[in-house]
């Protein structure tokens, strides 16, 4: 992969799809918070509840189809904590949130319409506590929560918007064919539109400024984070010759916005907030992850290690521990492991790597006994759940990975991941109906309906008439064909 924010097609991929999203329909919703700027009011606004949601839903798939996802259990979790750590707080209309982490050293976020937000695995590369991490995520909360999309179609009084269909065919192409011929196809004569578009401007960036900090000061953390994060962005440009991060490219940074934002932050009570360990336990694994080889990385963390004040950081500890699972030295990284959990026996990061540590050794019933000891303490936990599954796939044993996988898509039916290992599952038990059922849930997700009405076809044919199963397979079949219909118009 190449690694340069600037020529990344997956960066340039989100950013046009985020950013060009407001160009694809008229209709509106109405904009109940203060400010300085113009309020969208009334029921005849740019883009209505509903459409926001097909526009998320149809920005989803193409995502999963198209952008390299992190689908560790351990880190999803702790993006899920963090976020709805900030919703609470955050003036959303809506607070089912779709989140997304892109496979990316690269620094970005996003937010789009029908409660998307993402980020690249770069960004906890680049900030250096949790406070500035959750300022990023604040930060996107405010532009979803004052609708700032839909205000700046406003702004360009955008006529004749593209087609939905026509805009994420061309964004697609665009990431696929890793080249900017898929956006300027989409693009024809609006091209303008939306180079106009491609950057907030700075009066919803210091908006958002101003509502990221009051989200993050409600939710018991340190506003101080969004300056600082700022910084971080403005040395990183100056470092890399005035090459910006691909977040800035979006967000637009000027010194007198950074001071502004210090100075807003200084505002608040300096309370000195302690991170959460667990950021620092995700950030070390991203690392390691994102290390160019796995020796490299073992000769980081033990560099690190060997500095005096670092020898009781336990997420540097942790992080060589991964380092050496990467690169096969097991029996070290048990022995980390095993030490970390002698000083926090159920924190369950160190639980799951030291499982994910024995099931790379087939050490499978050490793993399962620890995890089922894991879950009685955590039920229904998702990476403990996600893991002891693996386990039991690893160890033949379908019909237990089956019905852990099934409670997991119950909970999280959109990590399009769970439905497609919850149907190699069923095969394995020899559950054909099940097969058919989680790949049509899979396929939905990733915007296939013609394919997942396929395979609730052939679900329902194998199905006795009368059966409860059925008339279960038959409701989803005709929600699927309804929304296949509504498509082709």
């Amino acid at each position: 992969m190449n690694r340069t924010d600037r020529q990344n097609p997956v960066c340039r991929f989100l950013t046009a799809f985020a950013l060009a999203i407001p160009l694809l329909l008229s209709g509106g919703f109405s904009h109940a918070q203060e400010s300085s700027l113009p309020s969208i009011g009334g029921s005849a606004g740019l883009i209505s509840g509903q459409q926001e949601a097909e526009i998320g839903q149809q920005v989803m798939a193409s995502i999963r189809r198209s952008a390299p996802q992190i689908q560790d259990p351990l880190i999803y979790d702790y993006l899920h904590a963090i976020t709805y750590k900030l919703v609470p707080s955050a003036p959303l209309d809506n607070r089912e949130l779709k989140l997304v982490l892109i496979d990316s050293p690269a620094l970005n976020a996003f937010a789009v319409p029908g409660g998307i937000v993402g980020v690249n695995g770069g960004l906890f590369l680049n900030a250096a506590t949790e406070q500035q991490f959750a300022s990023v995520m604040a930060h996107e909360l405010a532009h979803l929560s004052q609708r700032h999309f839909a205000r700046r179609m406003e702004q360009q009084e955008t006529s004749a918007p593209l087609t939905l269909a026509g805009m994420i065919a061309g964004i697609v192409l665009s990431a696929v064919t890793q080249s900017d011929i898929g956006i300027a196809a989409i693009a024809g004569t609006q091209a303008l539109s939306i180079q106009n578009m491609l950057a907030y401007s700075r009066a919803h960036e210091q908006e958002a400024d101003r509502v990221g900090m009051e989200i993050l000061a409600n939710a018991g953390l340190d506003p101080r984070g969004m300056p600082e994060m700022f910084e971080i962005m403005m040395r990183q440009n100056r470092l890399q010759g005035n090459q910006m991060p691909e977040y800035l490219s979006t967000h637009p940074l000027t010194q007198n916005r950074v001071a502004d934002s210090r100075n807003r932050a200084e505002q608040y009570p300096d309370e000195r907030i302690r991170d959460g360990q667990e950021y620092h336990l995700v950030r070390s694994r991203l690392q390691v992850r994102y290390a160019s080889s796995a020796q490299l990385a073992v000769e980081t963390f033990e560099d690190y290690l060997a500095r005096d004040d670092a020898k009781r950081n336990d997420a540097i500890r942790y992080g060589l521990a991964v380092a050496y699972q990467r690169n096969q030295q097991y029996d070290k990284a048990e022995h980390i492991l095993r030490e970390l959990l002698d000083g926090s026996p159920g924190r369950i990061t160190f639980q799951v790597t030291l499982a994910d540590v024995m099931l790379d050794q087939k050490r499978y019933e050490d793993a399962r006994t620890l995890l089922r000891q894991a879950l009685a303490r955590n039920p229904r936990n998702y990476p403990i759940t996600w893991t002891l599954a693996e386990i039991e796939i690893a160890d033949g044993n379908g019909d237990t990975a089956a019905g852990l996988l099934r409670d997991l898509a119950r909970r999280l039916p959109e990590r399009e991941q769970i439905w497609l290992r919850l149907a190699e599952a069923e095969g394995m038990a020899r559950n054909i109906v099940g097969v058919h059922r989680a790949r049509a849930e899979y396929y939905a997700l990733m915007g296939d309906l013609q394919s997942a009405q396929r395979q609730l076809r052939q679900a329902q044919e194998k199905l006795p008439a009368g059966s409860a199963e059925r008339q279960v397979v038959n409701e989803r079949l005709n929600d699927i064909t309804d929304r296949l219909q509504a498509r082709r118009g």
